[in-house]
This record gives structure tokens, sequence and C-alpha cells, in this order.
């Protein structure tokens, strides 16, 4: 029996990583300028090509493939330290309004420097976003307190997503024509025009976040039997769920700050991930979730930018049409834990 378990693991994560290989070469061939297998590992492994190809494979094309890869996975192992949190299935930064005080927070933040000309560091941006995490997850954790429904918890969530969306469409109102224009393509939703600094900097907080989130592996997996299991097993459940509130936000943040809210990721991800693995244990569930978001955002990117080709679709358009589906079949099959 446990070996093939063992076996279902391996299976299951040898598959993410082969969708994960198929999209990322799918994706770098997919635009305007088409090219061959051989032409891309010549460019990538041996930085060979005609300085056009070499351009957009190297500046355009492979910085975008990273991010989709990169925050993708955030965000799918931040929806499920807000699952693990909660203990709902669908909890997640876009239901939970958090990904929309992210966004209302950089949004009065772009407004106020660019207006008067200040560049804004990326690292200004995370910053901007996770101190709206924060004031979004002060809300719901406030709320959480008073109400016993899950039902109305994620109501609640849902509205204060509204609230943020309507202020910060009061403050576009008020912005510069060129401002407008900027916040209007972050606020889509999209992994186009992030540079390699943009890569560099999104690298190391999630590389840090997932770090510490797999390091919590043991400390979640008593968590779900529980939190009176968990404090018999010596964790400090108040320490506990401060880190699992600031990493699952610091994840969802560096999301927003760099691509915009993205929806349903969060939440369709890790429930496919654990249907894949047949087992919710953080040590593989967190890996998975990783893997399972790169290729979900992979595939929605490659959807985006191809379907109306040259025109391109927000990317929160289309992770919401194969997300949703999943989040709808989730609140009926989970009827009882939505009361």
């Amino acid at each position: 029996m446990a070996e093939r378990k063992y076996m279902r693991y391996g299976i299951s994560f040898a598959v993410l990583a082969a969708m994960m290989c198929i999209l990322f070469l799918w994706n770098i061939n997919t635009g305007s300028v088409r090219l061959s297998v051989q032409e891309i590992f010549g460019i990538l492994f041996h930085k060979e090509g005609d300085s056009t190809s070499y351009h957009i494979v190297w500046d355009i094309r492979f910085p975008r493939i990273l991010a989709a890869v990169i925050l993708g996975g955030a965000l799918s192992v931040s929806g499920f330290m807000l699952q693990t949190f909660f203990s709902n299935p669908i909890a997640g930064p876009f239901v939970l309004g958090i990904s929309s005080g992210a966004k209302l927070v950089v949004s009065l933040m772009m407004i106020a420097l660019l207006g008067k000309g200040i560049a804004i560091r990326s690292s200004f941006m995370i910053l901007a976003a996770f101190a709206g995490s924060m004031i979004s997850m002060g809300f719901v954790l406030m709320i959480s307190g008073k109400v016993k429904k899950m039902s109305m918890l994620v109501i609640c969530g849902v509205m204060i997503s509204y609230i943020c969306s309507a202020v910060t469409d009061f403050v576009i109102t008020f912005a510069d024509d060129s401002n407008i224009v900027n916040l209007h393509n972050w606020s889509m939703g999209s992994f186009s025009g992030l540079s390699w600094e943009n890569v560099r900097v999104m690298t190391a907080v999630v590389f840090v976040s997932l770090l510490l989130a797999f390091l919590m592996a043991k400390p979640i997996s008593a968590y779900q039997m529980g939190e009176v299991y968990a404090q018999n097993m010596g964790v400090n459940i108040r320490r506990f769920r401060m880190l699992l509130i600031l990493l699952s936000s610091l994840l969802s943040a560096c999301v927003t700050a760099f691509a915009g809210p993205i929806s349903f990721v969060g939440i369709a991800v890790p429930h496919l991930v654990k249907c894949l693995f047949k087992t919710a244990k953080p040590i593989l569930v967190i890996p998975g979730c990783f893997m399972g978001g790169a290729v979900f955002c992979l595939f929605c990117d490659l959807i985006a930018r191809t379907v109306f080709a040259p025109t391109e679709l927000s990317i929160s358009s289309v992770t919401a049409v194969f997300g949703a589906p999943i989040v709808i079949y989730m609140m009926i099959r989970n009827r009882k834990i939505m009361q």
C-alpha cells in the first residue's frame, strides 16, 4: 500500500514537471515570430541566433514565462495556506479581498509617485501590496471572530473586495491620463512587460517565503488535525497562525505587485493538486501547489496571448473562465463546510 502511494506521488510530480516543460516550450515558441525548437535551444543554452530572435526570447518571452511560473506558484501556495488557516476549501486571496486590498494601496502609491515623475522600485511595490494585504486580512480576521458560518465570512470577504475596488476606481477617476493607462493595464492582470530585474526580486521574495512555508510543513500537518491536536504536539498556535498569515499575505502581495490581481488560482489549484496526489500532506502539497500553479498560469497566459492575437486578454479573465467552474463544484461538493 505504501509503495503504491509513493508511486502515485512520483507519477504526480513527473506529470506536473512534464506539463511545465511542454508549456514552457509552447509559450516561448508562440508569438508573432515563430521559432523552431532548435533555434530556442540554441538561444537559451548556446546564446546563438540572430539579434532579433535573441532579443525576443531573452528580453520579452523568457522573463514573462518565468514570471508566470513564479507568481502562479506563489499564488497557489498562498491559497493553500489560507485554506489551512480558515479550514475552508474556497478561502483564497481573491475571494477574501486580500488581493483587492493590495491593489488599492499599490494604486494609491502609483498615482502619488508617478504623478510626480518618480519611478517606482519593485521593492516598494511589494511593500505597498503587502501593506494592503495585511489591512484587508485584518478586516477578515476581525469578521471571522464574530461570524461562525464560513459562508458569511466569504460574503464579507467579497464585500471587502468590492469596497477596495470602488475606492480604487474613485481614485483613478481623478488621476492623470498617463497614470490611468498604467493603472488600467496593471489592474487587469498581466505577466507582460516584466523585466529581468522584476524576475530577480520576485524570485528572492517567493523563494524565501516558500522555504519558510516548507519548513512549517509539520506544524501545518498538525494544525490540519485541529487546534487541540496541534497544541498537544507542541505547536505554538498564536505564533503559527501569525506566520501563516504573514507568509500567505506576502506571497499574494508579490503577485499583485507585479502582475495585478489574478483570480481563482489560489482556490482552484490547491484543490486540483490534492485530488491529483490523493493527500493533503503539506510536505507534498506545497511543492505540488507551486508546480500546479505554474502550469495553470502558463496555460492561461498562453490562452490570453493567442486566442484573439494580436489583442491580449486579461490573465485574470482567463483564470476565471477555468477556475470558477472548479470553485462552483467545490462549493456544491462541500456544502456542509460552507455552513
